[in-house]
């Protein structure tokens, strides 16, 4: 969790830094638990927010109003519904003023908001990065009459008047409602700290025992703590200096992974550490790397020293895993579509909100071809959103297709594009896929592309669009993407103002914004010289907004979870969890 605050370039952080807090009194009810409010911030009540304007995406989320960064605190509850807490500045369109926002979902698309659920317990500090878990078995002693409490466990951020950065000590909160409102423990921290570089928590549960992964920012380590009772909290090991140094490192995820070979046959589960880093990704600014591993409970060993990328775009940060999904199902990721070289000062400002998270997806490893491990990731189930067929060719070869989506009310689209027939060998360095989305009145646009000969690289290039210009808005990507024997497929999003790509089923991924002054709404996807045998089919949907279903019909609004207001949720009571 970074947002251009003052940095320590001198870090004093080491484990000799760090002491476990310990309880001071023996009688809980001698304490008390204070928390500021800033008066321009409304509680109890969600913030509404006006979803459809030129650059709002419709199937991906972003907040009501005002600043959002990292995504925090993502489980999933007993009852199927998906939990997201971010970081958010409620008073503001850039960052600071940190409280954790809150949203719930069914399907990882459709988001009702919900109030804010975490507040700083004073003026002078702030809620930063962290994450939440389920306790079914009361392991903290918060719930001794219930199986969904729901711990919370983030950093505490200390400013002084001039606003110099202080400690940053790891601090917890429960919910008895299942993770709508928290109460702050009265013994916090749990984890003391007198480095102001030593934050973003992530949690999880390690057969008879709390696992803890944490940023010692600036000295490149991870700190790995267990505790039985997410209380107190005992040191383990470090993971340190391998991959991208940077200038610090950020929002650690410790999760196990499912492995698939080849041939998609599920292997043994394998460990994934994903660390995130910034400023000085390759491509500049904020980037994911990840390593495949082993964990015992206590220790992470990576396979190799490689750093591995998460996404070849520019726009996928913080990522987290959502804790409690099922022990059968893929884990899901969710990442912050922004980078901060530039996240302050786009164009979105000018519409009240700034930022947007990525699309769901579904994770596993695998060994690709020659790289060897690689962290898939693909869209989680799009039916919820999915629209009608557009246009489809079963057979395009050195042709195009054109789709006019400008009558597609949410502007935003779903392609997929499958390559089969290829030679072994002799495909000509010319021979290429691409794809280019227009804007009729402007001519601006955003385009991608992948040459089958040579290297086999895909581009993307968001140069097009006119919208914003900014010296660190790198407009150009590109990555290799060899071929699987004789096929090749690609899919892809658009969203307004954001373009995922995914290629080969997710092996590479691209997360980009764009910011154009007219929507695009021509699409045209084209083939040439293509090899003898080969065959292209092509098929394009248009995306229904989740937005516009959840807007007032009196104004449009999206009013989130309030009662006696008329808003309008056919699923109201049961993902608001209140009585109507």
């Amino acid at each position: 969790m970074y947002w251009l605050q003052p940095i320590c370039l001198a870090s004093t952080l080491s484990l000799a830094n760090i002491c476990l807090a310990a309880n001071t009194t023996s009688t809980s009810g001698n304490l008390s638990v204070s928390t500021y409010v800033d008066p321009n911030v409304p509680t109890g009540v969600p913030i509404v927010g006006e979803y459809d304007g030129r650059y709002r995406p419709q199937i991906h989320y972003s907040p009501p109003k005002h600043f959002m960064n990292d995504p925090n605190g993502m489980f999933r509850d007993d009852e199927g519904v998906w939990h997201l807490y971010y970081q958010y500045n409620p008073t503001g369109i850039v960052a600071g003023n940190q409280h954790w926002g809150h949203a719930t979902s069914e399907d990882l698309y459709h988001w009702v908001n919900q109030p804010i659920s975490l507040f700083p317990p004073k003026k002078t500090q702030y809620i930063f990065s962290g994450s939440a878990v389920t306790d079914p078995n009361n392991t903290s002693g918060f719930f001794p009459s219930q199986k969904n409490g729901v711990v919370a466990i983030y950093t505490l951020a200390e400013y002084g008047e001039d606003g110099s950065p202080g400690p940053q000590t790891q601090a917890i909160a429960y919910s008895h409602d299942g993770g709508y409102t928290f109460t702050p423990y009265q013994r916090n921290p749990v984890i003391s700290s007198n480095s102001s570089q030593f934050r973003d928590p992530k949690v999880i549960w390690y057969k008879d025992h709390w696992v803890l992964v944490i940023a010692y920012a600036q000295e490149y380590e991870i700190g790995i703590f267990t505790s039985p009772d997410l209380k107190e909290w005992k040191h383990a090991s470090n993971f340190s200096h391998t991959g991208l140094l940077t200038l610090q490192w950020e929002c650690p995820n410790l999760v196990q992974m499912p492995y698939l070979d080849s041939n998609g046959k599920k292997q043994d589960d394998m460990w994934l550490l994903a660390i995130s880093v910034n400023p000085g990704a390759p491509l500049g600014g904020s980037i994911t790397q990840y390593y495949p591993g082993h964990f015992n409970g206590t220790h992470f060993a990576a396979v190799d020293n490689a750093a591995r990328i998460l996404d070849f775009g520019k726009d996928n940060y913080a990522g987290q895993f959502f804790y409690g999904t099922a022990e059968d199902e893929p884990p899901v990721f969710l990442g912050w579509a922004s980078n901060w070289q530039y996240t302050q000062v786009v164009p979105t400002g000018e519409e009240g909100w700034r930022s947007a998270m990525t699309v769901p997806r579904r994770s596993y490893l695998t060994k690709a071809k020659r790289v060897g491990w690689k962290l898939v990731t693909e869209p989680y189930d799009l039916e919820p959103v999915m629209g009608s067929l557009l246009a489809s060719n079963t057979s395009m070869v050195n042709g195009s297709l054109t789709v006019d989506f400008a009558r597609v009310d949410s502007n935003a689209l779903y392609w997929e594009a499958n390559i089969t027939g290829l030679p072994a060998t002799g495909i000509s360095e010319s021979a290429t896929l691409n794809f280019t989305f227009i804007a009729p009145q402007t001519g601006e646009f955003v385009r991608g592309g992948y040459y089958l000969g040579g290297d086999t690289p895909f581009f993307i290039d968001r140069g097009g669009a006119k919208g914003f210009d900014n010296v660190f808005f790198t407009d150009k990507f590109s990555t290799n993407s060899l071929t699987d024997g004789s096929s090749w497929r690609m899919s892809g999003i658009l969203d307004r103002s954001i373009l995922e790509v995914f290629l080969d089923g997710g092996i590479e991924s691209a997360t980009v914004n764009y910011f154009t002054t007219q929507p695009l709404t021509l699409m045209v996807v084209g083939t040439s010289s293509m090899p003898d045998g080969a065959n292209v089919s092509v098929s394009v949907y248009a995306l229904e907004s989740a937005w516009a279903k959840m807007a007032n019909e009196r104004d449009g609004l999206v009013y989130g979870n309030q009662t006696g207001n008329g808003t309008a949720c056919e699923t109201k009571s049961r993902l608001f969890g209140i009585a109507l």
